[in-house]
């Protein structure tokens, strides 16, 4: 869908959300670069079609819904959710999360040197003594969620003729935001979605706030599968080869180590959507903060850089993949999308910020100036929550015994 240069950046991120997520804590507002708020706006009326009109959602809005749930505020250079920090290195500036129970022992490695209970300092000392590059070498290899800020370029990726996906069966691998929006998403326009997790990896985001993961896992159903079983190993390939579209949001070998085959998948007619940090062919792993500050999704003051929304790179992935799993295959055979997270954040971006206008106060509230006036700062808003959850595994045998897996 082509981007509508009528549309105005600066309202879309004020209704959004995100310029109220923007900035420093005890600072204004900040305008964020580029037009993320928009193309998620254009994205959810382009599925609002597709969808018959079935699928009502204000796609700037949901950039930053999850805020609304969890209370994240605005922090500067560290991220809304507390785990990304922006940091200074010899050249230039970088994204580093600390968001997993192992990334502490692995930025002691990347530093070589033990780390404390608070890893920040060490880290901040040892990185403005590097360059990106050296960094981002050393990230990937150890699996760090790190990378140097560098203004991307990437062309969008453009949905095809539009298609119903009521009724179709949606098999969904991935796990905190980006996917299970998606999926959510897809849900809202009909799909049913099933949720495939293994026993020793559920999705993270269970532990996370109740209420968003019931926003996005409401009436979805739930399969455990072990791969490391035998019989479980070919009913899970039973269930991939049943799917009209298929989830992952992970490393492409880690589908590959169950023994799932996403080209196979395709030439038998699947819809194959894969969303990873930084495209199939790269090793480097990322999430929502760091990927977005990477890609050049960052605002600037005197003080430096801060961070866009929370954790942006997400919402803004997963409505383009459900709007891409919404498309026909050009030849009406099957379609992998290899999603990028941070070329889809760089396809939102213009040139690169310098100073980033901030609000200012009108009575009670920030406002932004815009080319027609002055426009309200909004907070991140909740949708209604509806439809159950699923507990891990409940629907294993159900699921399997309807689509004739298992007796």
């Amino acid at each position: 869908m082509a981007t509508d240069l009528a549309a105005d950046p600066v309202r879309d991120w004020a209704d959004s959300g995100i310029a109220s997520l923007t900035g420093r804590v005890d600072g204004p507002p900040l305008l964020p670069p580029g037009r993320a708020a928009t193309v998620a706006r254009e994205r959810s009326a382009w599925i609002a079609a597709a969808s018959g009109g079935v699928v009502d959602v204000d796609g700037a809005r949901l950039l930053s819904e999850r805020a609304a749930f969890t209370g994240h505020r605005r922090g500067g250079a560290v991220s809304a959710g507390g785990a990304c920090r922006l940091l200074p290195t010899i050249d230039g500036w970088a994204a580093v999360s600390c968001a997993r129970p192992d990334d502490p022992l692995l930025l002691g490695a990347l530093i070589g040197e033990e780390i404390p209970d608070d890893p920040w300092p060490a880290v901040a000392d040892w990185l403005v003594e590097q360059t990106g590059a050296e960094l981002a070498e050393r990230a990937e290899l150890l699996g760090i969620a790190a990378g140097p800020v560098v203004h991307g370029v990437a062309a969008p990726l453009t949905p095809s003729e539009p298609r119903s996906v009521d009724g179709l069966l949606v098999v969904d691998f991935s796990a905190l935001w980006a996917g299970p929006l998606c999926a959510h998403l897809l849900g809202l326009a009909g799909a049913r979605v099933v949720k495939v997790e293994t026993p020793s990896r559920p999705d993270g985001a269970r532990r996370g706030n109740a209420d968003f993961y019931r926003l996005l896992h409401g009436g979805h159903e739930s399969v455990v599968l072990d791969p490391a079983d035998n019989t479980q190993r070919r009913e899970l390939a039973d269930l991939v080869a049943a799917a009209d579209i298929v989830i992952e949001a992970s490393r492409p070998r880690a589908l590959a180590g169950f023994g799932l085959d996403a080209a196979k998948a395709v030439d038998d007619g699947t819809t194959w959507i894969s969303i990873t940090a930084h495209g199939r062919d790269s090793h480097r792993v990322g999430f929502g903060d760091d990927i977005a500050a990477s890609a050049g999704l960052i605002a600037y003051d005197a003080e430096g850089p801060a961070f866009v929304g929370d954790a942006i790179a997400d919402p803004v992935t997963g409505l383009t993949a459900a709007a891409l799993a919404m498309s026909a295959p050009p030849d009406g055979r099957g379609k992998l999308w290899d999603i990028s997270m941070s070329a889809v954040v760089a396809a939102t971006l213009d040139e690169p910020t310098t100073i980033s206008q901030p609000a200012i106060r009108d009575g009670e509230q920030w406002v932004l100036q815009t080319a027609d006036g002055v426009v309200a700062v909004a907070e991140p808003q909740k949708r209604e929550i509806s439809g159950e959850v699923a507990e891990s595994g409940r629907d294993t045998q159900r699921v399997l015994t309807d689509l004739g897996i298992r007796s």
